[in-house]
């Protein structure tokens, strides 16, 4: 099984939609209620793209397996150097290490382009995320608790860092 990681582009939205909105209706992976639209995702990824932040994916057989991506940790200009990353693997193709990939190949942009340190803000609960982070050597920073809410419960919000200098 070949796995490619390329740039996207704009016929891959309704793909990368699809995983976004699986991820909204059965996980807490986001903490977002409502689905989005293909234009919501269309106006997410222009903003993506004039701001200069890449957003990439991982075909398996012409099919998008996942997408990945980093932005600004917050507004502020002593936060330049921090990224906060998001990688998204299709229900379909997990467990292929494409999320591996993914991610690797974020953290190789990130160094590229002079980032400082990474973000990833993950749902305490999610120990398969955790687990997955910590091999690339993310670290545990803190915990928001009951931070989030969705699904009828209180989240708690971890936050994992790599220093990538």
């Amino acid at each position: 099984m070949e796995i490619i990681i390329r740039p996207s582009q704009l016929q891959d939205l309704p793909a990368i939609t699809d995983v976004i909105n699986y991820n909204i209706l059965h996980s807490t992976a986001v903490y977002d209620y409502d689905i989005k639209s293909e234009d919501d995702v269309k106006q997410w990824y222009t903003n993506k793209q004039s701001d200069g932040w890449p957003v990439i994916v991982a075909i398996i057989n012409n099919h998008i397996a996942g997408y990945a991506t980093y932005g600004t940790f917050r507004y502020k200009e002593g936060f330049k150097y921090t990224v906060e990353h998001s990688v998204y693997v299709s229900s379909d193709y997990t467990g292929k290490g494409i999320g591996r990939l993914l991610l690797s190949e974020l953290i190789n942009k990130a160094k590229q382009q002079g980032y400082h340190t990474m973000i990833g803000c993950i749902d305490a609960s999610n120990e398969g995320s955790i687990a997955f982070h910590k091999n690339f050597g993310f670290t545990e920073q803190g915990i928001l608790k009951q931070s989030g809410y969705k699904f009828g419960q209180w989240l708690d919000l971890l936050f994992m860092q790599l220093m990538l200098k």
